[in-house]
């Protein structure tokens, strides 16, 4: 179904961020599509007007009312072929992530598990490459079909060229600015191996627990840490853990035995941000209507109808805290959008 809402700049988009964040758009399009989505891309483009492409809502910071077209992707749809080895699942951007990995559990299919409750849609998953508890979405990921919103040409490209990395990948690039992701395929091997490297996870029995349990373990953990957004308006990790050197890891370890940290494939070393955050005592600091959430330092939350401005001064302030105490200077994860669309969020922040 296509639709639209065009009064212009009356179109709240509160519900359709999960921050909670007021704002407006002088319309929002529903896209169940590619037809439809390359349509109301055009549209926007032949009227001069910005237009950005959402999915869930779940990562992005608004900043102020959005001067042109919000569209939603809403492609959905799972087909699943399964060879000797592995199921390949082609999905829908639309679809909900958490929805798949409930739908691959009950089909018998592991693999995403790790991943559970993370919120969002599938489309958005590929741009920030997602992940939790030692597992992202770059190791399931076999390809992203993209739509060219200005030729209409389709393109299926490969894991490898969408570069991904640590909470990044092509898709963040401006050479993708005018590109929509459409579909995702995802290869689960059928010689599963649990990941039981975070939290409550390392108490389970790797030679006995099954996908059901670990998908069980996160949401409990899931939901103990983090807000729910449909309670309290949140975007879940508001900034990226912070990777450096081994001699920057060794300076803080000397000070902070305590500090968790995380060695990676390339030697450099992952420092978990929500620890630096509460070293520096800002659990429940508030600035305006947004607060960093109590429980769990990594995330911000909208306490009292707050706007995007107080969430950029709260995560200024933030950043600073952690940067003068430990000398390590923490980039957002959430995505910033402005009146014209996506902005840089560290500049926005410095």
């Amino acid at each position: 179904m296509f639709s639209k809402q065009d009064d212009t700049m009356s179109v709240s988009l509160k519900s359709l961020n999960t921050f909670g964040i007021q704002a407006n758009a002088e319309q929002v399009i529903y896209a169940d599509n590619e037809h439809q989505l390359r349509t109301a891309w055009q549209d926007a483009v032949q009227k001069k007007k910005p237009a950005i492409i959402l999915g869930g809502g779940s990562n992005i910071l608004l900043l102020s009312d959005f001067s042109g077209s919000v569209i939603l992707n809403r492609l959905c749809g799972i087909t699943i072929h399964e060879t000797e080895d592995a199921w390949h699942l082609h999905v829908g951007a639309g679809e909900n992530w958490h929805g798949l990995v409930k739908y691959t559990l009950n089909k018998g299919i592991a693999g995403l598990e790790n991943m559970a409750l993370i919120p969002g849609c599938v489309g958005s998953a590929p741009i920030q490459n997602i992940g939790a508890y030692g597992c992202e979405l770059q190791n399931v990921c076999e390809y992203v079909d993209c739509l060219n919103l200005v030729s209409g040409a389709r393109k299926r490209l490969s894991a490898q060229e969408c570069q991904f990395g640590y909470r990044d990948s092509v898709f963040k690039h401006s050479e993708m600015a005018d590109t929509a992701i459409v579909a995702v395929g995802i290869s689960l091997s059928k010689d599963w191996r649990p990941i039981l490297n975070y939290g409550d996870l390392k108490q389970l029995d790797a030679e006995t627990v099954t996908p059901r349990q670990i998908f069980d373990v996160v949401c409990h953990m899931r939901r103990s840490k983090l807000p729910d957004p449909d309670i309290t308006g949140n975007a879940g990790s508001f900034f990226k853990n912070p990777v450096v050197n081994e001699q920057q890891a060794k300076l803080l370890l000397q000070h902070h035995p305590d500090a968790p940290y995380y060695l990676q494939p390339d030697g450099s070393i992952k420092l978990a941000a929500g620890w630096l955050i509460d070293r520096c005592e800002l659990k429940g600091y508030r600035y305006g209507g947004a607060a960093v959430h109590r429980k769990q330092a990594l995330v911000l939350i909208n306490v009292g109808d707050a706007t995007g401005q107080d969430v950029v001064a709260l995560a200024r302030h933030v950043r600073r805290c952690v940067g003068e105490t430990f000398n390590i200077w923490l980039e957002p994860e959430v995505r910033f959008i402005g009146s014209q669309g996506e902005i840089n969020s560290v500049e926005t922040i410095a």
